[in-house]
């Protein structure tokens, strides 16, 4: 008999898997804090439910959940929260296990979608591209008085149909572009245990960089740019030089 789970169940069941291990996949790790108002199993599951409901903003979702749910937060506490450098390594981690986790299910349950491509098995195939959203209206103004859209590279696994963000390109307070992020996130990450390939557009190209990237097993898929296809100019006149044969007699006496 299958157990009926609410959502909230189930969000705080997958968030404690993945803060434990999490936790085991540290020796000593950092942003390990013990927090009375908001504990991290509450501020992860709050902001991955945040995620899927559909409030203009984060006041509106804490008054929801007050109305609703009868689970008052307060405001100054949340946002304080939001932006806590502990708080943010906290969650990389559980993300990284959350990850693997569903990655793992899925695989048990025989989801590859590129199962065709046995050549493929010992790749993790990726296909990346950056996202920007409008800045938050609380992000802080860089020392010019300017505020840019925020971005994230995220990934996809063509093998199981996951979506993770890989990096951050910008906050916000500046502006930046996606390849330096993009370049330092393999730089930073390299996994000699798997196999890499990223599947992206062509601003990526560069063929110096990635042909160094061979040796960490990290490689890249892209449409060729129109500049870099080889272009008939003239023929070249080949000019065949006839080969002189000299013979050597014997010596007579």
């Amino acid at each position: 008999m299958q157990k009926t789970t609410s959502t909230t169940e189930y969000l705080t069941d997958h968030c404690h898997l993945s803060m434990n291990n999490a936790l085991a996949a540290e020796r000593h790790p950092l942003w390990v804090r013990s927090c009375g108002t908001l504990d991290d199993i509450s501020f992860v599951s709050h902001g991955i439910r945040r995620c899927i409901t559909p409030f203009n903003s984060g006041r509106h979702y804490l008054q929801f959940t007050d109305e609703v749910y009868n689970k008052p937060i307060s405001h100054s506490n949340y946002f304080d929260s939001i932006k806590s450098s502990r708080r943010m390594l906290m969650v990389e981690a559980i993300e990284k296990q959350s990850y693997l986790n569903h990655c793992e299910t899925l695989a048990n349950s025989g989801i590859n979608y590129l199962k065709q491509f046995p050549e493929l098995n010992g790749y993790r195939v990726e296909a990346a591209d950056g996202h920007y959203i409008k800045h938050a209206c609380h992000t802080e103004k860089n020392d010019k008085g300017k505020i840019y859209s925020a971005g994230f590279i995220y990934a996809l696994n063509l093998k199981n149909g996951l979506l993770r963000p890989l990096c951050v390109v910008t906050n916000g307070t500046k502006r930046s572009h996606e390849i330096p992020a993009l370049r330092s996130y393999v730089e930073q990450n390299q996994n000699t245990k798997n196999k890499n390939l990223y599947v992206y557009d062509k601003t990526v190209i560069d063929f110096e960089w990635w042909d160094k990237q061979k040796k960490d097993q990290n490689y890249m898929i892209s449409v060729l740019k129109e500049n870099s296809t080889a272009t008939f100019v003239e023929s070249i006149k080949l000019v065949l030089r006839k080969r002189r044969t000299i013979h050597y007699l014997p010596k007579l006496n």
